[in-house]
């Protein structure tokens, strides 16, 4: 007989488990990617506000991280992804994505440009075995370095006053996707404005050995400004209202699904911005480039749904109560102060003055309810200050 342990897999924690675990009041967590991380730590509630009113610290150690260097690494990057990496200079981050030879989405992620022919790629899934095989004729090397990089985001509208009592100088000049490094406690700290929760915030990467000190400083740093860990249930709230997708969420990654049905290209996913049909080959440019001439087969939209009832995995009708789609994303949001959601929907439907219902299950009394909702379509997000955008960044 195999021992028990031959069956057990290893789950891991961040560098930063120390400080997470003792604050977990809760004792919610969950894994990503082999790591243990929280869900939340006192209350969802109070962890959102301070994403919005103060700011909030996640831990995101466990994004997936890979290094691409060499002399072709700029060729490669835009072999791999839909949009021009040429455009994102040395010291500058880019959202991005990359489809696999029938336009469908893989992943989504961000393009970290550290230095000449040094690309760092951040994703949400493992991608190692498709990066390496899309790198065949390349002079490049791909290194995957999760647990090599520990990383923290800083979002919220104090987040720039915490950093510059952390001593970051000029931080306020860092514009938005743009990048610097710092010395920290006797190592690099480097600071993106980046983040996935549509306010005004930062992602700071070190190394491992460092995380700690990092923490206690931001912490330090922080308690005049409402400093406050946040776990992954506030993290959601904030990019639904932001309209952000999610991988495994909003759209089935096209290396994982079974049926082609299931899955979406850039387009589909309201992204299209993301693709640049300037710029030489890349993979699934000839789908792609179909599909704009002949049209989708679905379209993401953002409802604003009437009532206060929250629309989870709804389906979607039309005025004759056809159905046209599903929710895949639904919360109630304290920002907007409506019901939101994120809705795949079957073309043409999903445009700004259709007429729509979600329909919404809910229970009172043992007893479960059902109803039609008006839903209209939302242009952009539902929550966009403009201090997220704002250079210098405000120092309140």
């Amino acid at each position: 007989m195999l021992a028990r342990d031959h069956f057990r897999q290893t789950v891991l924690t961040t560098p930063f488990h120390p400080r997470t675990a003792a604050l977990n009041q809760l004792n919610l967590w969950h894994r990503w990617r082999d790591h243990t991380v929280a869900d939340a730590y006192f209350d969802v509630g109070m962890e959102y506000n301070a994403i919005r009113n103060s700011c909030a610290v996640f831990d995101l150690s466990p994004m997936t991280k890979h290094l691409i260097t060499g002399p072709d690494a700029l060729a490669y990057m835009n072999r791999l992804v839909t949009r021009d990496v040429e455009k994102i200079k040395p010291g500058r981050v880019g959202y991005c994505l990359w489809c696999d030879d029938a336009g469908q989405v893989i992943d989504d992620g961000t393009i970290f440009h550290l230095r000449e022919h040094v690309y760092r790629l951040c994703s949400q899934e493992r991608q190692l075995d498709w990066l390496l095989a899309s790198a065949l004729g390349f002079d490049v090397r791909i290194v995957e370095e999760t647990n090599d990089v520990a990383g923290l985001a800083l979002q919220g509208p104090t987040s720039c006053a915490v950093l510059k009592k952390l001593g970051l100088s000029g931080i306020e000049t860092l514009t938005p996707f743009g990048m610097r490094s710092y010395p920290y406690a006797g190592t690099e700290l480097t600071v993106s404005r980046t983040g996935y929760t549509g306010d005004l915030g930062y992602e700071l990467w070190i190394d491992p050995e460092h995380a700690l000190p990092l923490w206690d400083g931001l912490f330090a740093a922080g308690h005049d400004h409402g400093i406050r860990a946040i776990g992954t249930l506030a993290l959601e709230m904030s990019r639904v209202e932001a309209g952000f997708v999610q991988a495994g969420v909003d759209f089935l990654p096209a290396d994982r699904a079974i049926r082609a049905d299931r899955t979406r290209s850039p387009f589909e996913l309201d992204l299209g911005r993301l693709v640049d049909f300037s710029k030489p080959n890349f993979t699934g440019r000839r789908a792609l480039l179909a599909e704009q001439q002949h049209g989708s087969r679905y379209r993401l939209v953002r409802l604003d749904i009437a009532g206060n009832k929250t629309a989870r995995d709804a389906y979607i009708y039309d005025h004759r109560r056809r159905h046209v789609g599903v929710v895949t994303s639904s919360m109630w949001s304290p920002a907007a102060k409506a019901s939101i959601a994120l809705a795949t929907l079957t073309m043409p439907w999903g445009r700004p003055d259709d007429e729509l219902y979600a329909e919404i299950y809910y229970q009172k009394e043992l007893r479960w309810s059902r109803f039609l909702a008006r839903s209209h379509v939302v242009a952009g997000a539902f929550y966009d200050p403009a201090r997220r955008r704002m250079t210098p960044a405000p120092d309140y």
